[in-house]
């Protein structure tokens, strides 16, 4: 399965930021470094890998901020697929000793996209303060996507913010489609059990397989990305196999 709790090693970097218990697990550098492998120099490289830290950091920070507001104490892990922000002694299935509601749940998955946007705003901020240039463009026609010159740091400085913005923003619209369990997954699934508590579940499986299916082929055909299309061909076949267990 993924998405899990990968088991600590010694190799795991630990460490707090504001208050919460933070773990990268050693498979987050290797795919951070494979994912930077095309950036064509060792400066682009090590700036893809800071990028990639920093932006997936801020949006579990983001998940675990909005556990805090409820009361729930929580730590976030850095692993292979991304990251995770798990509840201290709590199931990451939302099960456990505490109680939240859905509309809590939707709150919580939100909040780590929304972080990522937010700290992609602070960068063109300062991308205009430096004196730089930003030119709005569309990825797919739909997913906004600013492109930023700023004159200062030379290709260094460029290539580190372009990786900072297409982090926060390109993989946080991504996040937030309706594929289990990213977070718009999560979303999708309390919204349709809410307004449909027989058949919403099975529904948001539905969605889940559709939605995944649709972003594992365009992101193969229109991004020429072979991992896009294996993670959410993977995720939409889990979703399937759960939709069918479900009708037996």
């Amino acid at each position: 399965m993924l998405f899990q709790v990968p088991p600590a090693t010694r190799f795991d970097l630990n460490f707090s930021l504001a208050g919460f218990t933070v773990r990268v697990h050693p498979l987050f550098w290797v795919i951070a470094l494979l994912f930077g492998s095309s950036s064509g120099s060792v400066s682009g490289l090590i700036g893809w890998v800071i990028a990639m830290f920093v932006s997936i950091l801020i949006h579990e920070l983001g998940h675990a901020l909005a556990f805090r507001r409820y009361g729930i104490d929580s730590e976030i892990i850095l692993h292979a697929m991304g990251g995770l922000t798990v509840p201290n002694s709590f199931s990451f299935s939302f099960g456990g000793r505490y109680s939240i509601s859905a509309n809590q749940q939707i709150i919580i998955s939100l909040a780590g996209p929304f972080a990522g946007f937010l700290f992609a705003g602070l960068i063109l901020v300062i991308s205009l303060v430096l004196g730089g240039i930003v030119v709005p463009t569309f990825i797919f026609g739909f997913i906004p996507f600013p492109v930023v010159y700023i004159p200062i740091g030379g290709d260094v400085l460029n290539s580190f913010f372009m990786s900072l913005l297409w982090v926060n923003i390109f993989w946080g619209f991504i996040n937030l489609m309706p594929v289990y369990p990213l977070d718009g997954g999560q979303v999708t699934r309390h919204i349709l059990i809410q307004t449909d508590p027989l058949n919403g579940l099975r529904t948001s499986l539905g969605v889940s397989v559709i939605a995944g299916a649709a972003a594992a082929i365009g992101g193969l055909l229109f991004l020429g990305s072979t991992y896009m299309a294996i993670l959410f061909g993977f995720l939409a076949f889990q979703s399937f196999q759960a939709m069918q267990s479900r009708m037996y």
